[in-house]
């Protein structure tokens, strides 16, 4: 990986909501993949009939709901995706599949609501202003989990920060960019050799620098949810992104500068995590001055 391998992704100046717009509530009210469910005419139980015989489906019978079938038709009726390739990675709490969708290759991310456990997520919605209200309830939380996903990718790439570009999002479905292929995929940080460990750094930092300027920290960034692809480094897993209110926001992102100080020290810099984090909250969110994240007050803000 040499100094020529690595592209700063530029921002797009004056584009994407202004720093603030995450204290709007997470709407999690019925959306029309619910109705549809509701409704179950016979277009859409031949298509949820298909989907539970398609091999990559199948040992999914159990934990995918109507509203969650419902929600794919919906995405392949809205044009966002046009066949379903097979699963690209499982985990407790989401299923990921490659598709077609508009022409190129997406990922389809299904968070599973009947089959998951979201208890350890709970340190990153507590204190969430755009979770008030929801309560416990685990299908609720699911749902505004996937639309947090959504939104902290949409302020990310907004803010020049190189994400999987998001596509769309229906209930606990989400739709994005699939950075490389199935057969040929991205390579984890951790995966790779560094050879230009310095040039790598700086990129990281700098994003790092703009999710916090865009009001957010990613609270589990490491060497794990860093990918290279085509010259590209990428950052990965925003469902947990908080924003700088949040009251351990402060102490996600030192835990976030200790885990790339960590890992860049491993590669021969001398990387000092709180000279990270003070590089990284210098300019403070949206160019103000610096805070810390988790301690300001709302009205000091706007």
């Amino acid at each position: 990986m040499g100094d020529d391998e690595i592209d700063l992704l530029e921002p797009d100046a004056g584009e994407g909501e202004r720093f603030g717009d995450e204290w709007e509530t997470v709407d999690v009210a019925d959306t029309e993949a619910d109705r549809i469910a509701r409704k179950r005419d016979r277009e859409f139980a031949q298509f949820r009939e298909r989907l539970k015989d398609a091999d990559q489906f199948k040992v999914e019978q159990a934990v995918f709901d109507d509203a969650t079938f419902a929600a794919l038709y919906k995405l392949v009726q809205d044009g966002h995706v046009d066949a379903f390739g097979g699963p690209i990675s499982t985990g407790k709490e989401a299923n990921v599949y490659e598709a077609l969708g508009d022409g190129r290759d997406v990922a389809v991310k299904i968070y599973r609501i009947n089959a998951s456990d979201f208890r350890q997520m709970r340190d990153y919605l507590d204190g969430d202003p755009r979770f008030e209200g929801i309560g416990s309830d685990k299908s609720k939380v699911v749902l505004a989990w996937t639309r947090k996903e959504f939104a902290n990718i949409s302020r990310a790439a907004a803010a020049g920060v190189r994400v999987p570009d998001p596509v769309a999002v229906e209930r606990n479905v989400l739709v994005m960019e699939l950075v490389g292929h199935a057969d040929d995929r991205a390579r984890r940080l951790a995966e790779v050799s560094v050879e230009n460990p310095q040039t790598a750094y700086e990129v990281v930092r700098e994003y790092m620098r703009r999710l916090y300027a865009a009001g957010l920290v990613h609270g589990d960034l490491s060497e794990y949810n860093l990918i290279i692809y085509e010259g590209e480094l990428v950052v990965i897993d925003l469902g947990q992104a908080v924003t700088v209110h949040h009251r351990r926001a402060d102490e996600f992102l030192r835990r976030d500068c200790r885990n790339v100080a960590n890992f860049f020290g491993r590669q021969g810099l001398d990387v000092d995590p709180d000279d990270l984090f003070d590089a990284v909250t210098e300019s403070g969110p949206d160019g103000d001055d610096a805070v810390s994240g988790g301690t300001t007050d709302a009205s000091e803000q706007y």
